[in-house]
This record gives structure tokens, C-alpha cells and sequence, in this order.
């Protein structure tokens, strides 16, 4: 299974953005697919997951800012990302597993390479 990630970018205190990140190669229409992030000088944290049938889990702190969705036809998941600030700065990785939403990363057996989130003040 191969993930590509894109959407990143730099943006100002209070904007949005709109990460992809699509699956190819043996892909399952049943795998979870799952955001992570890792900030400067931090260890990865779980962000959002999300499995085929559309039931989602979120970490506490980002619930109402961030939205996870997915294109099961495309094989495809999203992040919205509003409201951002500073401490949302990370790389944002995609992540793919079988069963149910995990959120240690040491689960996931499948890793796209991460896009880069900035948010300036």
C-alpha cells in the first residue's frame, strides 16, 4: 500500500486547509485510515480516524476544528483543518491500518511521507 499525502502549506493564525491523502497499490476498502501529526521537538500524536463505514475519532483538544472525511471510491482521506494556530505547526502524516482506529502510531502498518503544516501568528 502506498499513501500520498499533499494539502500542506503555510497559513496565518485563524485560516484553513484541506489536507489529502490517497491510498494506492493493495488497498481495502475496509483499512482505517488515520491522521497523524508530529511537531518540532514532539513525539507523533493521533489527530483523526476514520473507517469505512464513516465512524470517526478524534483527539479531544482538536474536536471542532478539525473534520475527517473519506472517499472510499477513491480511496482517499481528508483533513479539514480551521481555526488553525501556531501550535497546529506539524507534519501531517497519513496512516493505514486493518481492524479498528488506533491511535498509537506503532499500530499502523502503512505511512505516507507527511506534509508540512505551518501556521504564523
Amino acid at each position: 500500500v502506498q499513501l500520498q499525502a499533499s494539502g500542506g502549506g503555510s497559513v496565518q493564525a485563524g485560516g484553513s486547509l484541506r489536507l489529502s491523502c490517497a491510498a494506492s497499490g493493495r488497498t481495502l476498502g475496509w483499512m482505517v485510515m488515520t491522521w497523524f501529526r508530529q511537531a518540532p521537538g514532539k513525539e507523533r500524536e493521533f489527530v483523526a480516524g476514520i473507517t469505512s463505514g464513516g465512524n470517526t475519532d478524534y483527539v479531544d483538544s482538536l474536536k471542532g476544528r478539525f473534520t475527517i472525511s473519506r472517499d472510499n471510491a477513491k480511496n482517499t482521506v481528508f483533513l479539514q483543518l480551521d481555526s488553525l494556530n501556531p501550535e497546529d505547526t506539524a507534519v501531517y502524516s497519513c496512516a493505514v491500518r486493518s481492524g479498528r482506529i488506533a491511535r498509537s502510531p506503532r499500530l499502523y502498518e502503512y505511512w505516507g511521507q507527511g506534509t508540512l503544516v505551518t501556521v504564523s501568528s
